[in-house]
């Protein structure tokens, strides 16, 4: 059947109107099949426009990351339209959806034994490798997550995976820390955690209970778990009680001062995914439970501007010209203010604190140290934080291993499965744990 608005003739014939309105019934309209190509045209525009970001040419698998970029940042504004609508803070809708999407739970397989328990009223999760015949004590690693000391968990897939794939490559038992999080405490809180529960595990009957050499253990991290892990190891070195001492540190990306935020990969990296400068300022604003009022103005480092007295000192243990070689530093400059806003730091001396910033801790602290490996990626932000740790370490006269990858991007050593697989996190990761196989 068909609906004509034609002309009638003599005969019963009909002549189409010179207008297309004679069209089989049911079938849309070219008016309306236009507009769908249109909309359709303009969705796939907006969604490239939202996706696509400039990236360097020498960055592993560009729009892999563009995608993955995109994917986390359309979870930060769902969970930031949360917190407007007042349903939940931000970082806690954020946490949610990012749980929610990769929790895993305690699973054993026949190489590693998987089992979430507390020490002294932290929660961990513990798995352990293999054991080798020929040794009957195993060695240990204390693993502590990233996420801004905000996000994440010890239980979601890519921890899991990580630290499961250290305990059987390992043949070694590896503790990973689940420490509360901002925003539900704040600093210095997360540092006690990680403290309670890695002394609770250096007990000899612990140590005894799983096997573990006292002589063969490492406090490890990446990101805000890198910063969490320095502290520890900081605090670790002066504190008498112990009679346990970590035998290395293996820091990932780690966040190690909140003094400088124009550093020459703070310059370079400022919009590259996954940690922009903006959102790295925000993370440390949360950590303090500042106010969101102070980010620009540390974006542009008024928070330790020469006539801040209590940072100049300070500013002298991170100066980038001379702990960075040239390679890096290239044409940057420094971004020191005469006059600045002494206001931050009054009011978040947290700043100036080293168990939050552990590049500026004293030299008679670092000497301390045990052997450290730091890993570091081109496209991050944090590139220099942990390169001019290892130079102040070195200076202390410890020996440090600078495992720098040119095409690595921050977190990149967590994804290492489908869909999130980076050859550059495969081998960040491999090179990790290779360098703890022959050093622990």
């Amino acid at each position: 059947k068909s609906s004509c608005r034609g002309q009638k003739l003599a005969g019963g014939l009909r002549v189409a109107s010179p207008f297309p309105l004679c069209q089989p019934a049911g079938e849309p309209s070219r008016g309306k099949m236009r507009s769908s190509c249109v909309l359709l045209t303009a969705l796939v525009a907006l969604a490239a426009y939202y996706v696509y970001i400039p990236l360097p040419g020498s960055v592993s698998d560009p729009w892999k990351l563009m995608l993955l970029d995109a994917t986390f940042r359309g979870a930060q504004q769902v969970s930031n339209l949360i917190h407007y609508l007042g349903l939940s803070h931000h970082l806690l809708a954020l946490n949610f959806i990012i749980v929610s999407f990769g929790k895993k739970s305690a699973w054993s397989s026949a190489q590693v034994k998987v089992t979430d328990t507390d020490f002294d009223g932290v929660e961990v999760r513990v798995f352990e490798g293999p054991p080798k015949p020929e040794e009957p004590l195993k060695r240990s690693v204390v693993y502590i997550h990233g996420g801004g000391w905000a996000l994440a968990s010890a239980k979601i897939r890519y921890y899991d995976e990580l630290c499961t794939a250290m305990a059987e490559e390992l043949n070694a038992v590896i503790v990973s820390i689940e420490y509360r999080l901002v925003p539900k405490v704040y600093f210095p809180e997360q540092i006690h955690d990680v403290v309670r529960a890695t002394k609770y595990f250096l007990k000899p009957e612990v140590l005894q209970k799983y096997m573990v050499d006292p002589g063969r253990i490492c406090i490890s991290g990446d990101s805000a778990g890198g910063n969490l892990a320095a502290a520890l190891g900081q605090q670790f070195t002066q504190d008498a009680s112990l009679k346990n001492k970590l035998k290395l540190q293996a820091l990932i990306y780690p966040v190690l001062q909140a003094l400088d935020f124009n550093t020459p990969s703070y310059q370079q990296n400022v919009n590259t995914p996954i940690l922009p400068r903006y959102v790295m300022v925000k993370y440390w604003v949360d950590y303090f439970k500042g106010n969101y009022d102070f980010v620009q103005a540390m974006i542009i480092n008024n928070h330790t501007s020469l006539d801040v007295e209590e940072a100049a000192a300070l500013r002298a243990r991170l100066n980038w010209t001379s702990l960075l070689p040239a390679s890096f530093t290239k044409n940057y400059k420094p971004v020191v203010q005469t006059t600045g806003n002494a206001r931050i730091v009054q009011e978040l001396p947290q700043l100036l604190d080293a168990r939050s910033a552990p590049l500026i801790a004293d030299q008679a602290v670092l000497q301390l140290l045990p052997k450290t490996y730091i890993l570091t990626c081109e496209h991050d932000v944090l590139r220099d934080d942990g390169i001019m740790y290892a130079k102040r370490l070195e200076s202390a006269g410890v020996e440090v291993t600078l495992d720098h990858f040119e095409d690595g991007f921050h977190g990149c050593m967590i994804f290492t499965s489908w869909p999130t697989n980076f050859s550059v996190g495969i081998r960040t990761r491999n090179s990790y744990i290779k360098w703890l196989d022959q050093n622990l």
